[in-house]
């Protein structure tokens, strides 16, 4: 290494707010840092969802059903014919001749 180009490297000590200190290798000789892995809630297990709109509880219920109705490659062609039969039936019944408007 070039002695001119590179920053120097120091045997670093990272402080976080909890107290918690490491020792890492890095071009600042001090840092200091506000969560690490010994505070963090989902390191530690205390995270909490903040659900306001029930998107989770959403999800899951909806999930949930997913996981029960599994649709078979006949359920699936089924419906895809009664669809058909039903658009067919309602092009058949709309009337599409051209009226003569009278004035």
């Amino acid at each position: 290494m070039k002695a001119t180009i590179h920053p120097p490297y120091f045997a670093s000590v990272i402080t976080c707010a909890c107290g918690a200190v490491y020792n890492v290798g890095s071009s600042l000789e001090t840092i200091a840092i506000e969560l690490c892995s010994a505070c963090h809630p989902f390191f530690t297990g205390k995270q909490k969802i903040l659900d306001t709109a029930r998107r989770v509880e959403k999800f899951t219920t909806k999930d949930a059903k997913k996981g029960t109705t599994i649709k078979t490659a006949k359920d699936k062609a089924a419906e895809r014919a009664a669809r058909a039969q039903a658009k067919a039936e309602k092009k058949a019944n709309t009337d599409t001749s051209i009226k003569s408007v009278s004035r």
